[in-house]
């Protein structure tokens, strides 16, 4: 009889009263009376736990990828696939970082109707968020009786890291064929014949190439111009012996939100960009590279699902000869001498390199640390900055021009 509300448990009470001082008064109307008193509660209890309720539920999470600090619409469409229900008190189980559970009254649904619940959920930290399960609670319409049921369905809404416009900066980088997929150096040699192709019904006859279609003996074209875009590794350093600080406030936050900032704005200038962690373990050598590879969301979500690692050195694994790696760019903690070594010898690999470097020490001056390694970047042939606690990612970024 948990399920008896106040009211519920009072008429169960008053009838039971009624019924011990019926009887010892000898007065039969204080029995009867007790009777219907208790009665009420009991039949409705069994009635609603006899009643069958085929209840179901289904999320539309409409951001379903939103940035840190922004609001995610979501809907819960509930529906009864069974018989009339009565009034209906749901509650939406979230995590604390989304805010309060979301509680709603539904009316009585009939066979086949179909309500929709909706409701807001911001978060500011980055990571993943459950959404669900709801529990729903049954009344009957006298609230003799509440009746608890949970349905099982969950989604999930990803929190992306806060980003910041940056000031447009000149940036070099190797320029690689995005028509193809398919790296090309522009300063290189190669095959006069790398953008003659096959003649298809519907070319332009005047796109025919004649001295390669005599020496082939068929007619071929020349390819229509491709478009070309700078590649460029964004590198992040998420170690755990880098960075200084404690969750939501930590080097490693600001770290992040760096790098998602930074490859926002590499993508709007027309970068394909390969994103690569300290470990590359999860880099799996993927360019953004729009609709035809890794593409901004999902290097978004990398970001915001990536922890730090216990690694002590930098791994070498995402460096690919074959890849023509073109600008780098990293996001760097606090360096020792062996990473600042191995950064140096990756200064020339490249067509450039570019590195903003956090001053951890303003996050945990308990611990002493090295100065930056800035000076030690730039003197091996890095463009490199210092962005500290309070310090601007802007003007960070503006100091890699010069």
């Amino acid at each position: 009889m948990k399920d008896l509300t106040v009211r519920g448990r009072c008429f169960l009470a008053a009838g039971v009263a009624a019924i011990i001082c019926g009887i010892q008064m000898g007065e039969r109307d204080f029995v009867r009376i007790g009777l219907l008193a208790a009665l009420v509660p009991v039949l409705t209890w069994l009635l609603l736990r006899r009643t069958e309720r085929e209840v179901w539920v289904r999320r539309n999470v409409r951001d379903l990828q939103v940035e840190a600090g922004e609001t995610a619409s979501v809907e819960v469409q509930v529906g009864n696939a069974g018989r009339r229900t009565g009034l209906l008190l749901m509650e939406e189980e979230l995590p604390p970082a989304l805010g309060a559970r979301q509680r709603f009254v539904v009316d009585p649904l009939a066979p086949g109707e179909v309500t929709t619940l909706r409701y807001l959920a911001r978060a500011e930290n980055r990571g993943r968020y459950p959404l669900g399960p709801l529990h729903v609670r049954v009344a009957d319409p006298i609230g003799m009786v509440d009746l608890g049921q949970t349905l099982p369905s969950t989604a999930s809404v990803l929190v992306t890291p806060r980003t910041e416009p940056l000031p447009h900066i000149s940036l070099t980088g190797r320029w690689a064929g995005a028509g193809d997929n398919r790296t090309r150096d522009l300063l290189g040699g190669g095959s006069p014949d790398v953008t003659i192709r096959e003649y298809r019904l519907g070319d332009d006859l005047r796109r025919i190439h004649w001295p390669t279609s005599a020496r082939v003996n068929e007619l071929m074209v020349r390819r229509e111009e491709q478009p070309w875009q700078s590649r460029c590794t964004l590198l992040i350093d998420n170690r755990r012996r880098s960075h200084r600080g404690y969750g939501a406030d930590s080097s490693m936050e600001t770290a992040v939100r760096a790098a998602a900032s930074i490859m926002r704005n590499l993508v709007a200038l027309d970068f394909e960009v390969r994103l690569v962690s300290a470990t590359a373990t999860s880099s799996s050598h993927g360019w953004h590279q729009g609709a035809r590879g890794v593409t901004l969301p999902e290097q978004m979500e990398r970001l915001a699902l990536m922890g730090m690692t216990r690694e002590e050195h930098l791994s070498t694994g995402w460096i690919d000869e074959n890849q023509h790696g073109g600008m780098l760019l990293a996001v760097l903690g606090h360096l020792d001498e062996g990473d600042r070594t191995f950064l140096g010898g990756l200064a020339n690999a490249g067509d450039a390199a570019y590195a903003v470097v956090l001053d951890v020490a303003g996050w945990d001056r308990s611990t002493p640390v090295d100065a930056p390694a800035t000076a030690s970047l730039r003197s091996h042939g890095w463009k490199a900055s210092t962005l500290a606690r309070d310090g601007s990612l802007a003007a960070s970024w503006l100091e890699l021009a010069r």
